[in-house]
């Protein structure tokens, strides 16, 4: 039975997640002797849908229809779960993303499935199905074992590399029997920061708190994260106080990050932001109070001012690039 990846795509153009969940499911299919399916929905090019071949997918099925050019979660479920039953798929992988964390208990449901989010690795080899996920809001780990025929798995971004495998990746048009009652609930608009690093997709997060005192000192932030090629990010009560968009908020409550690398800045690391950040490959502090709860997590600290540290951090920085 192969196993079937559904490959979010961002206005026709696909994410590095997406070659992520890719080459995961490669791996999966791999250890389980079987081919891999991808499946893409909405307008994508055929030179993008054959790039899915290069991580791995042996048959990409294309999915085309003008009512599904923005995204509906009960509709892109059923098309997604559909797929899995026509092509006899017992593993379904998405990533876990804005959408996919949705998708996948809908399509679990429809094909009376068992479903583990926020998974971080390679299912156990051995004859029970066992993967580990995040738990507790990302405080913790779980093992969990699927026994269902079916499963359903979704990726946490930055959590499985990217593998070039050169599958074939042969396109096929597909077509869902999809009902306006499919269609209750639809966006119309998604308006995007073109000029940002996405968040949940980033490589490096650099994120400000109220040490910074104020909106008028987030130049030296913006400036770091520029010099890193790193996505903007805050805590939360700086965007309840205005100084950053909600957009950028990371934390329990807000965007749950997981980069390879997280550097905090003037954040003490209230338990609810940590929640949304632990996932970080490796975290990096900076706070002049060295009882900050964000220390007790981080793999690098500095205890000092931020108005010291980081511009001596720029400035090593662009010596770095410099010298090059």
């Amino acid at each position: 039975m192969p196993v079937l990846v559904y490959t979010e795509n961002v206005e026709g153009k696909f994410k590095k997640s997406t070659f992520e969940v890719v080459s995961y499911a490669r791996a999966i299919a791999d250890q389980n002797k079987t081919s891999l399916i991808a499946i893409s929905i909405g307008n994508v090019s055929k030179d993008d849908l054959s790039l899915l071949g290069k991580y791995g997918a042996e048959k990409v099925l294309n999915v085309s229809n003008d009512k599904l050019k923005n995204f509906v979660n009960q509709a892109y479920a059923l098309v997604i779960a559909e797929a899995a039953k026509k092509e006899g798929a017992e593993i379904v992988v998405l990533s876990n993303s804005f959408s996919g964390r949705g998708l996948a208990p809908r399509i679990g449901v429809k094909l009376e499935a068992g479903v583990a989010d926020g998974v971080v690795s390679l299912p156990e080899a051995g004859a029970k199905f066992i993967v580990k996920k995040t738990a507790f809001s990302g405080k913790a780990f779980a093992k969990v074992e699927l026994t269902s025929a079916t499963k359903v798995i979704s990726l946490i971004p930055n959590s499985y590399k990217v593998v070039e495998t050169n599958a074939g990746g042969q396109v096929e048009d597909f077509n869902a029997d999809i009902k306006q009652s499919d269609l209750t609930s639809v966006i119309k608009e998604i308006v995007r920061s073109t000029d940002k690093v996405s968040l949940p997709d980033a490589d490096i997060v650099v994120s400000g708190g109220r040490g910074l005192k104020g909106p008028e000192n987030w130049g030296m932030v913006e400036e770091l994260a520029d010099l890193l090629g790193a996505a903007l990010a805050c805590s939360k009560p700086v965007s309840d106080a205005g100084w950053r968009p909600h957009s950028e908020h990371v934390g329990q409550t807000g965007i749950a990050v997981s980069p390879n690398l997280y550097i905090a800045i003037g954040i003490s690391g209230a338990i609810q932001h940590l929640a949304g950040v632990s996932s970080s490959k490796v975290i990096v502090v900076i706070n002049k109070d060295p009882e900050a709860p964000f220390f007790k997590v981080a793999d690098y600290g500095i205890v000092g001012d931020a108005f010291e540290v980081v511009p001596k951090l720029i400035a090593a920085l662009k010596e770095y690039k410099a010298s090059a």
